[in-house]
């Protein structure tokens, strides 16, 4: 049973790392993610063909059952993963339902049910089944990438909101008392006039509320002026993140390919380590090659300077040992004069 629960978590979690079987089922996971979608946006379109309804009722009921199937196959395969066991398995499944990619995968299945129990606004159920797009995350590197710098710049980026959110409420205190007399429509309450401070802000400037008093737009200019490098401030977070964990991937990619050549050979074994780590850290196999092109052509230099400074201590050596005045080597004088003196001592 264990082993039937390693090759489950092998192919889910693993996937195309593994063989051809987890690489399928990983293609047929995402194609039936990106038809669901296609059949949300779809189903929104009137229509009064019968026919075309009961195809999404079926369709719906088979994405639910493979959906369930594959939540069911990752709870009870996730003790296996080593960064989530705690203690008895029950709780280390109770600690992965929790996981935000567990939370997503349940709630793409649970609207299908709540829908069998109790009558649900159909409005609601479709946002839900909206989510089904979420699932790609996790055959997407790049996203994958992404949630990591959310979660590490999280006070950051929390920070930042918290700034533009105070630079909206003044704002849109400022422009109210500065205009609510001379537009009382417009500006009727310091919450509506937060609509005119988010787009002024952001630079969209629909055109529908405008200041018309001497007061209003000085300080419309003023907030203009003040936001434009505040509201940028989370995207320069997260653009900063993102290189870094960027160069972290590729740091820890380049000391997997510098372990792998200090033999000077790459043997089969560690040529499928290294492929397997290059997809989870999605480095592109054009990226990898460079890697591996340079950190060889790094590992020969080094091997050469190395050489050539033990020619260089040789040459220095013997150099040394030479007599400044015939440059024959001293030690091999010495030895030829203790020759000739033990001769000249059996002579005599």
């Amino acid at each position: 049973m264990r082993s039937i629960r390693k090759l489950t978590y092998a192919i889910l979690e693993i996937g195309s790392n593994l063989n051809r079987l987890g690489a399928a089922i990983q293609i047929f996971l995402i194609a039936l993610i990106s038809l669901n979608v296609l059949c949300v946006i779809l189903e929104s379109m009137p229509s009064n063909n019968i026919q075309e309804h009961r195809w999404f009722n079926q369709f719906e009921v088979f994405s639910v059952i493979i959906f369930s199937i594959e939540y069911l196959a990752r709870v009870w395969s996730s003790i296996e993963n080593e960064n989530i066991k705690h203690g008895h398995p029950v709780w280390s499944r109770i600690r992965y339902m929790l996981t935000p990619l567990a939370l997503i995968d349940l709630l793409v299945i649970l609207p299908f049910y709540l829908s069998m129990m109790m009558v649900v606004d159909l409005r609601f159920m479709r946002v839900l089944r909206l989510l089904r797009v979420f699932k790609l995350t996790r055959y997407s590197s790049s996203m994958s990438l992404l949630l990591q710098v959310l979660r590490r710049e999280a006070r950051s980026i929390g920070a930042a909101l918290f700034m533009i959110l105070m630079l909206i409420i003044l704002a849109s205190s400022l422009i109210f008392y500065a205009e609510h007399r001379a537009q009382p429509e417009a500006f009727n309450s310091i919450p509506a006039a937060m609509w005119w401070a988010i787009v002024t802000m952001t630079t969209l400037g629909y055109g529908d509320v405008i200041p018309i008093t001497i007061m209003g737009k000085i300080m419309a200019s003023i907030i203009s002026i003040m936001s434009l490098g505040i509201v940028a401030l989370p995207a320069g977070i997260l653009a900063s993140g993102f290189n870094e964990a960027i160069r972290e991937r590729r740091r820890t990619y380049e000391k997997m390919v510098h372990m792998a050549i200090q033999d000077g050979v790459v043997d089969s074994i560690e040529q499928k380590a290294l492929n397997q780590m290059r997809e989870t850290l999605g480095i592109s196999k054009e990226d990898a090659a460079n890697i591996m092109h340079n950190s060889v052509n790094r590992s020969m230099e080094k091997h050469l300077e190395r050489d050539m400074d033990k020619l260089r201590n040789e040459i220095d050596s013997v150099l040394h040992d030479r007599c400044p005045h015939c440059h024959y080597n001293v030690k091999w004088l010495e030895r030829r004069k203790s020759k000739d003196d033990s001769n000249d001592s059996s002579d005599q």
